[in-house]
């Protein structure tokens, strides 16, 4: 019998991996990315008070009514702006980037740059 691996539960392996190196501190929390096939997620988190200290995603009022028409990956520079924003009002400059075990490729890199073009060093 052939044992299958899906995509998902390869993700969570890649994730998991990332995540024995990568951790948040309180002078240079963790950029968390998440995305679905229709949303992407962002967060900054305190990893040793297990906080979220920012967080933005496309389904948030603010940027819902800005994405209508855009593309996915213009969306995702959207949400980067935005969470680099917000951080920036936190007094957040550096960050650690965690890609939640997706290629750093397509809407993840542009919500990195959106992020970096924001002001966020990582």
């Amino acid at each position: 019998m052939k044992k299958s691996k899906t995509t998902h539960a390869a993700r969570i392996r890649r994730h998991a991996r990332v995540r024995k190196h990568v951790s948040g501190t309180p002078q240079r929390p963790r950029l968390a990315v998440y995305r679905s096939l229709s949303h992407i997620y962002a967060q900054v988190i305190d990893d040793s008070d297990g906080r979220t200290l920012v967080a933005a995603s496309d389904v948030e009022a603010g940027l819902r009514g800005q994405k209508n028409g855009k593309k996915k990956t213009q969306v995702a520079e959207l949400v980067g702006e935005a969470l680099a924003r917000k951080a920036a009002e936190k007094g957040i400059r550096a960050v650690v980037f965690d890609r939640g075990g997706f290629k750093y490729h397509g809407r993840i890199k542009a919500l990195a740059e959106a992020a970096r073009k924001g002001g966020l060093s990582f």
